[in-house]
């Protein structure tokens, strides 16, 4: 057992690197910037983790989230490791405690979230523990945030390129559990990492069964035997705070002990919601999307969601939150075609609110990658396939998802599909509904599944769609090409 071996085993037990671990601590204590990409689950936290504890010295985590901070604290905490966070929620107590602690160079993790590096008093933290070589590494977890590529950008990610000025020296490493290529590009060019290190592994879980049904008018027959064939921890993710409620509420009066988290709580029922998730045997969370991220209990056997994903790359890290202690674990997303209307409008509001050209460029990304997602809902091909090809990986089929293992009837569409885009061309451009309502006169009773073949075809970009909110339809290029010379087009009916 070497050195590097002998700490991870004396400090967390552990005999073995997982894969992707071991390349990224001896770069940063060579003293190298580094890029880690590595799946939920594959132990992103260890390589800034070790490093602080080999050195005896202080690592700074930029982190998005107050209930990842929290996590990671109280885990190393119960360690005996010395780490600490500062954020707005914290008490007197606890932020007095943490800067004595980084007063006497005792403290070996500082959790801090974006936004308080604008601050004098932490910039000249920065910049004191770096001029005495007690800073050992500058870490950005979540880093996918920082790139408008990315499916969670965050502004406030956008100035960290702030501390390689205040801290020259100072390895840097970035971290995200996926990251598409013009990502990693993202990523190494904001934060102005100097020749990285990048390593990415595969965000492939062999141990992940994902499915996607259409969502019926009552869902909640699904939910409950969802919840019943799983046997360990539930995670129930909503789309908006009032809706996790009503579902925790709707699951209590069906005697499940559901518990809501959402960040409109106080800071003492979200912290009792955390602690009733990590301890209890069997618990179920109702959740807006945002809980998860760092949260560290291995065996989550459900992750559902409620609502249609908002991207192929942010459902990769929601779903990743089941099976990390590596047992089967299922992945179920309930869906109805009306989610990505609800999901463009509230994307387009936003914009229209804060009314910048970057917000209608983000905007028009954001609808890209609602486009996607629904593809892989919709699509025929395997789940795991669809979705790591979102984030540049190609793998066989996973022979486990529900595509793989049930049987798909596939019917060929050309013939509508060329209907429909004639009527498209005669128009001139149209919305959604109006086009349903006019090729329903041409078959009474199937509005509904013109409406489809219409998503369909703008997921073959072969109609273009607004990204106003108001979902008008025109013809491509390539739907122009498609009418003079129709191909097959197979889909599942």
């Amino acid at each position: 057992m070497d050195s590097l071996e002998a700490a991870l085993h004396k400090h967390f037990g552990w005999r073995d690197f997982r894969a992707g671990q071991r390349p990224v601590v001896e770069a940063v204590l060579e003293g190298r910037d580094a890029l880690a990409v590595l799946p939920t689950g594959g132990g992103k936290s260890l390589c800034y983790q070790l490093p602080a504890l080999v050195r005896q010295g202080l690592v700074v985590v930029i982190s998005p989230l107050v209930a990842l901070m929290e996590d990671q604290v109280l885990q190393l905490q119960r360690r005996g490791i010395a780490a600490a966070c500062l954020h707005a929620g914290l008490d007197a107590v606890r932020r007095q405690q943490a800067f004595a602690h980084l007063r006497d160079e005792t403290l070996r993790l500082l959790y801090l979230a974006p936004e308080r590096l604008q601050g004098e008093a932490t910039q000249r933290m920065l910049e004191n523990h770096a001029e005495s070589g007690h800073l050992v590494a500058l870490a950005v977890d979540e880093a996918h945030c920082i790139s408008a590529w990315g499916h969670d950008f965050r502004p406030d990610y956008r100035r960290l390129g702030l501390i390689r000025r205040l801290c020259p020296g100072v390895p840097m490493l970035a971290l995200s559990a996926t990251a598409a290529p013009r990502v990693r590009a993202d990523i190494i060019r904001l934060l102005a990492l100097r020749s990285p290190l990048v390593q990415v592994s595969s965000a492939r879980r062999d141990n992940l069964h994902y499915a996607m049904q259409r969502r019926p008018r009552d869902p909640m027959p699904q939910v409950l035997e969802a919840l019943t064939l799983s046997q360990g921890a539930s995670l129930i993710y909503a789309r908006t705070r009032r809706s996790v409620e009503r579902w925790a509420e709707r699951l209590q009066e069906q005697n499940v002990d559901a518990t809501p988290y959402h960040a409109g709580l106080d800071p003492e029922t979200r912290q009792l919601a955390l602690t009733r998730f990590l301890e209890q045997k069997r618990p179920v969370l109702v959740a807006t999307v945002a809980f998860g991220m760092g949260v560290d209990r291995g065996d989550v056997r459900l992750v559902l969601h409620l609502d249609l994903p908002a991207t192929p790359e942010g459902y990769l890290q929601e779903s990743g939150r089941a099976g990390r202690d590596g047992l089967p674990a299922h992945c179920l997303v309930l869906f109805s075609p009306g989610d990505r209307t609800s999901l463009g409008w509230a994307m387009q509001a936003s914009a229209r609110k804060k009314g910048s050209n970057d917000e209608q460029r983000r905007l028009d990304l954001a609808q890209q990658q609602l486009r996607r997602m629904e593809a892989v809902a919709e699509g025929e091909i395997c789940r795991e396939q669809a979705l790591l090809l979102a984030v540049g990986e190609l793998v066989d089929p996973c022979g486990r998802c529900d595509r793989c293992c049930g049987p798909v009837q596939r019917r060929d569409w050309s013939t509508q599909a060329e209907t429909l885009l004639s009527h498209l061309h005669d128009l001139d451009g149209t919305d959604m509904r109006r086009l349903g309502e006019h090729l329903a006169l041409k078959e009474p009773g199937r509005g509904d599944r013109w409406t489809w073949l219409a998503r369909r075809l703008v997921q073959e970009e072969l109609i273009s769609e607004s990204n106003d909110g108001v979902q008008r339809l025109y013809l491509r290029e390539s739907g122009r090409r498609f009418l003079d010379a129709p191909w097959p087009l197979d889909y599942a009916a």
